[in-house]
């Protein structure tokens, strides 16, 4: 059994959004796995974003992102899903992992980097939506985002292995997220 946090990334809360669907389906799944699930949907949150690397480093988190916080760290397993704007992750989820990751909590500036990484011990699974084909993000794009992502985050703070699932043609037919979504309900059913 693992312990599972669903970090659900799209800044609109109308539950008709693609991800929530998708995060839905990998809860049920993880349940079913008899996996324990706590979710974390960051449209629903409310916290400042932060203007500089003294904020950053000094200020204490807001209720919100110390109650996320918790969660993370009781995780074994982190599933994180977000939709593809302008090429990146929407400037809230963002606003949100920055928060998220301070030092103290995701990485100790006064040890040297090895030891620097707080979150070690902990795997990821990454699902990233967008309107275009998904092989055009990987090939063309080289799934830069993505790849930043699990490298200058999750890497360096420790977060290892960094698995995807990139969807695209979200806009397709109802039959193309049926397919998803009982994918995204599979992963979930056994921890991946």
């Amino acid at each position: 059994m693992a312990r599972i946090t669903i970090i659900d990334g799209h800044p609109d809360p109308d539950p008709a959004r693609f991800i929530h669907a998708l995060a839905d389906a990998y809860a049920a799944g993880a349940e079913e796995g008899i996996h324990e699930v706590r979710r974390i949907d960051v449209a629903t949150l409310d916290f400042p974003i932060l203007r500089s690397a003294k904020e950053w480093r000094e200020t204490t988190p807001a209720k919100a992102i110390h109650d996320a916080q918790i969660d993370i760290r009781w995780a074994d397993h982190l599933v994180i899903l977000f939709p593809l704007w302008l090429g990146d992750v929407p400037a809230l989820f963002k606003a949100f992992l920055e928060q998220t990751m301070r030092p103290g909590f995701a990485i100790d500036e006064t040890v040297p980097d090895r030891k620097a990484k707080l979150l070690c011990g902990r795997s990821a699974r990454v699902v990233v939506t967008m309107g275009m084909p998904a092989p055009f993000y990987r090939y063309y794009y080289r799934a830069h985002s993505l790849k930043s992502l699990a490298r200058n985050l999750l890497g360096f703070t420790g977060i290892a292995p960094v698995r995807h699932s990139i969807i695209g043609s979200v806009e397709a037919s109802d039959g193309d997220r049926q397919h998803w979504l009982g994918l995204v309900r599979e992963l979930g059913r056994d921890a991946r």
